[in-house]
């Protein structure tokens, strides 16, 4: 897929690409020898290989969840849960927040989030999951998109989310996307990414058994927190998430307790672009 000269904070994408972000991304993937259960390339995922799924996504993770007793709506729950705690900390009120989901594939979470947000948009690769999407949220906006390009223009967005998509996005498309999602942000726009913690055993087994997983190439949390820096994003963090059922503001504060320790199945990491 080729990129065109697009120009950010005096960079461009291109060079970009060719940083040290990407060579310490292909090292990590191709000689780290405690990853040599990872591919050694990243096959791109097409649109028509997502469009397989559009009918049975839920099914096909709650197959693979199957062996834990949860479902896949209880990690959606969770979270969106997350998510809301960060919204309630922008000074942008309720009613006026623009929010991306990049990569939102059929929209699970959108009916739990459009409350939370004046207007909610979803971007993905795969038109068949954009049409599902529309079918099941059709108060929102939602587009297909390249993968590497979101259709829409500078500042347009005070949120963005992309919620376990990176590590289905080819290592050297991760960077110039993370810039894309800098660009449609407003001036110290949020982003927040959620990923897959690849220590936790429990998420290698539900990874190792998902279908659609099969060409995954999983993020540890510090090689997110250099994607955030190499894009260009400022006062970035990681949490992890999940180190119990964390359902409910209880569980949740008691999740929280082990948010610095890389136990959860899951963790997130936000900047301000």
């Amino acid at each position: 897929m080729l990129l065109d000269a697009r120009q950010c904070s005096g960079v461009s994408v291109e060079t970009l690409c060719n940083s040290a972000y990407v060579c310490k991304q292909v090292a990590i993937e191709l000689g780290d020898p405690q990853n040599t259960d990872r591919p050694d390339l990243m096959h791109e995922n097409t649109p028509a290989e997502f469009d397989e799924y559009d009918q049975s996504y839920n099914d096909a993770m709650d197959r693979a969840l199957a062996f834990s007793g949860l479902k896949l709506d209880f990690f959606t729950r969770v979270k969106v849960e997350y998510f809301v705690e960060l919204l309630e900390s922008l000074a942008v009120p309720v009613s006026r927040i623009d929010m991306i989901d990049v990569g939102c594939g059929i929209g699970n979470s959108h009916p739990l989030l459009k409350r939370h947000v004046g207007r909610l948009t979803g971007v993905d690769v795969s038109r068949a999951c954009i049409t599902q999407a529309v079918a099941n949220n059709p108060e929102n906006d939602y587009k297909a998109y390249d993968g590497l390009n979101l259709p829409y223009p500078a500042a347009s967005f005070d949120v963005a989310s992309a919620v376990c998509v990176f590590h289905h996005v080819p290592i050297q498309h991760r960077l110039p996307l993370a810039v894309d999602i800098r660009r449609i942000l407003k001036p110290k726009g949020l982003f927040v990414l959620f990923e897959h913690n690849p220590l936790n055993p429990f998420t290698r087994h539900v990874v190792n058994n998902c279908t659609f997983d099969k060409n995954a190439i999983l993020l540890r949390s510090n090689e997110t927190k250099l994607l955030f820096e190499q894009a260009g994003f400022q006062n970035i963090k990681s949490n992890f998430i999940l180190a119990i059922p964390a359902i409910g503001r209880t569980l949740r504060k008691v999740d929280q307790l082990f948010s610095r320790l890389p136990l959860g199945a899951q963790y997130y990491t936000f900047g301000r672009g």
